[in-house]
């Protein structure tokens, strides 16, 4: 939902003092709903998944919800989880990262299908975002997808149960049981 007729900016969007959650795609300012408590519970399985990981190979930070994601002045977005490897964390800094991430994952909830799926699988890839992970709980499926080019391929996918892996993060694979 456009909140007023403007192309908006990361500065605008500095400027905001309510304590609601929005993001900027293309200058549009978006409102952002509560995630739902499957949605929650989903990010925090992740996240205890990811931390596993990070604790063994320490490659470079995770970052967790709400986190700005400032990609340009037009582009701010809150993904769920991030990645930023460990050569590139000049980009985190404490009001957020500053540039592309490594890896975003998105849980993806009924309405925010549209802008997980197609805009921000867009903007991500116009900014390099190497690795995108799309998390569907209503659906227990898992999408790992890797930038060729210019755009995603689908690296890795799994339905209900099984596994995916990264192709980013070096021996990561992940249960879809220990996040549904």
């Amino acid at each position: 939902m456009a909140v007023r007729e403007k192309l908006w900016t990361y500065e605008d969007y500095f400027q905001l003092e309510d304590e609601k959650r929005y993001e900027i795609i293309d200058g549009e300012l978006l409102e952002m709903p509560a995630p739902s408590l499957r949605h929650q519970k989903v990010i925090w399985n992740l996240a205890y998944v990811f931390r596993r990981y990070q604790e063994k190979k320490k490659r470079g930070d995770f970052y967790l919800a709400p986190v700005d994601v400032v990609l340009s002045q037009e582009h701010v977005v809150q993904p769920d989880l991030v990645f930023v490897s460990k050569d590139r964390l000049s980009i985190a800094r404490d009001k957020g990262i500053f540039g592309a991430p490594d890896l975003v994952v998105e849980v993806v909830s009924p309405s925010t299908f549209k802008r997980d799926t197609e805009d921000k699988r867009r903007l991500y890839a116009k900014h390099g975002i190497k690795e995108y992970w799309l998390v569907f709980p209503e659906e227990r499926v898992v999408e790992v997808l890797t930038l060729k080019g210019d755009e995603y391929e689908v690296f890795s996918h799994a339905f209900e149960s099984g596994k995916v892996c990264s192709k980013l993060l070096e021996d990561f694979c992940l249960n879809l049981e220990e996040i549904f």
